[in-house]
């Protein structure tokens, strides 16, 4: 009898009863896994209200300044798995931002002002972006044939303009290949 006990404690690595202790997390109480706790995850959480709340009202993109790692994950995370916002995260020295861009709205404006700029046969402006946001609104339109997005200024005062095209691209394409025009 002695015999399967010594065995018995072997399997459990000298201790008695079950394997872990009861709050399942391996620490002090509320904490996670991974030491996290109920305020960190709160923190989080009014952290994406917040922003939601600023994303809501505009189309600008948003920065997140001041995030440990973590929670620059659960943000990257929870943004991400929303199909009208993308996510990125650029150094800036020894710190790290948090970028968060309204990519639906902008590309809804986008159509807006090609629209816009088919209806009254005018040149259409944008206001000042970044190299990310006028990436997407020159992605959106490139399958528009009748408009035409071109960048213009320089560093931040860098900004989108529609123009409007009469024949538009594919005959201009066209008109390439067979060397007509």
């Amino acid at each position: 009898m002695s015999n399967e006990k010594t065995t018995e404690s072997r399997r459990h690595g000298g201790r008695q009863g079950r394997g872990r202790p009861s709050n399942r997390g391996g620490g002090p109480r509320n904490r996670g896994r991974h030491g996290r706790n109920r305020e960190d995850d709160e923190r989080i959480q009014k952290i994406i209200r917040n922003a939601q709340d600023m994303l809501s009202d505009s189309s600008q993109a948003i920065c997140l300044e001041d995030l440990n790692a973590y929670e620059r994950k659960r943000i990257h995370q929870y943004f991400e798995n929303k199909g009208d916002y993308e996510t990125k995260t650029y150094r800036n020295g020894e710190d790290y931002l948090l970028w968060i861009f309204p990519v639906g709205k902008l590309r809804r404006l986008a159509e807006e002002k090609a629209q816009e700029a088919l209806n009254t046969g005018e040149e259409v402006d944008f206001p000042p972006m970044s190299n990310y946001e006028r990436f997407i609104i020159h992605d959106t339109l490139k399958s528009w044939d009748s408009v035409e997005t071109t960048s213009f200024g320089e560093g931040d005062e860098r900004f989108v303009r529609i123009t409007p095209q009469r024949f538009g691209r594919r005959l201009k394409r066209i008109a390439k290949k067979l060397k007509i025009f």
